[in-house]
């Protein structure tokens, strides 16, 4: 399933930090925009896999 967010990013004064609005406590940071992106990618995944399984939502090809 593809899904599309929105990232914020900024540039502090060694890395730059990212996060997105529309999943709360999702937040990355690297030394370029590319590492940020990427950590920030990793984390929306890691937070939306965790609300999956707390909700126990079935999903397809799987039986509880």
């Amino acid at each position: 399933m593809l899904a599309h967010f929105t990232a914020i990013y900024e540039k502090g004064e060694k890395y730059y930090i990212g996060y997105c609005p529309e999943v709360p406590g999702a937040n990355g940071q690297g030394e370029t925009i590319e590492e940020c992106r990427e950590s920030l990618k990793e984390a929306i995944k890691l937070i939306l896999q965790d609300r999956l399984e707390d909700a126990e939502i079935p999903q397809p090809g799987k039986q509880s």
